[in-house]
């Protein structure tokens, strides 16, 4: 009597553990309707979340204790927008609209008179130690936190490959500004993508980004976020021991960091 008490307990445990509610619905711009893809959906520091896909499309699983949460919409050029769960299925076929984020004054680059190039970040091509993406994990992202204490203009971002399996890779460039401890802000106004044949993903990725005048003031975190379905396979960096490696396990979640740095360096124009 007293075993099958004890399995019934495990039981119930074991159902409770695992009760919730699949999210899912379509992220649609609010001007045009059209679907807006690879738009980042979670709860803000909870490793629950997800992308859209292509059509805007998005699905995950959140546990009963989320239940009172607050979902965050958010893509860079739409202004982010917050729903709770509890009202999200009140809509009709759950369609979300987020609104274009309008900039009123078009950016204006003003280089420093007194620059220097300069190399930041993690360089190891030592592929003995790698790190990376292993798993199909929407949202997943991962990078280095570069330590530059004046304003500098990004020209360059270099990423030395250990090994990929991936027939193609697709992936999102992320810039944050570092706001407070383990708290980042995307400056990017525009999203940037890094979409390859696995051919050529060799040695090395390099990503010019001079066109679009990015500028960083002071310490800024670069990652490469995962927002597309790859099916089996793992991409992995190069990396050294010397760095950490920033990571958030899905979109909105919180911030980790390993003490391996994985090899994403930029080159930049820095105020002396």
């Amino acid at each position: 009597m007293m075993n099958r008490l004890l399995i019934l307990v495990l039981l119930i445990i074991s159902c409770n553990t695992i009760t919730g509610q699949n999210i899912s619905g379509v992220v649609l711009n609010a001007t045009n309707k059209q679907p807006v893809e690879f738009v980042n959906i979670g709860i803000v520091g909870k490793n629950v979340g997800t992308v859209t896909d292509l059509n805007g499309k998005f699905n995950f699983f959140a546990g009963s204790e989320f239940a009172n949460d607050t979902i965050l919409f958010s893509m860079i050029g739409y202004n982010p927008l917050l729903v709770k769960i509890a009202d999200l299925n009140k809509n009709a076929g759950n369609e979300v609209l987020l609104e274009e984020k309008t900039y009123e004054i078009a950016e204006v680059i003003i280089k420093p008179k007194k620059i220097k190039q300069q190399t930041l970040g993690v360089t190891t091509k030592f592929k003995k130690i790698a790190a990376g993406f292993k798993d199909n994990l929407l949202g997943y992202e991962c990078g280095i936190l570069i330590n530059v204490k004046k304003t500098a203009f990004i020209k360059k971002v270099n990423i030395n490959i250990s090994v990929c399996s991936y027939d193609t890779i697709f992936y999102r460039l992320n810039i944050y500004k570092v706001r407070g401890t383990m708290d980042f802000e995307n400056i990017l106004r525009e999203p940037i993508y890094i979409k390859m044949p696995k051919e050529s993903v060799k040695d090395e990725i390099q990503i010019d980004l001079q066109s679009r005048n990015i500028v960083v003031d002071g310490d800024f975190l670069i990652t490469l976020e995962h927002i597309k379905d790859l099916g089996n396979g793992y991409l992995h960096f190069c990396a050294g021991l010397t760095e950490k490696t920033y990571y958030r396990k899905t979109s909105q979640g919180k911030w980790e960091t390993v003490p391996v740095g994985i090899s994403i360096s930029v080159i930049a124009d820095v105020e002396k």
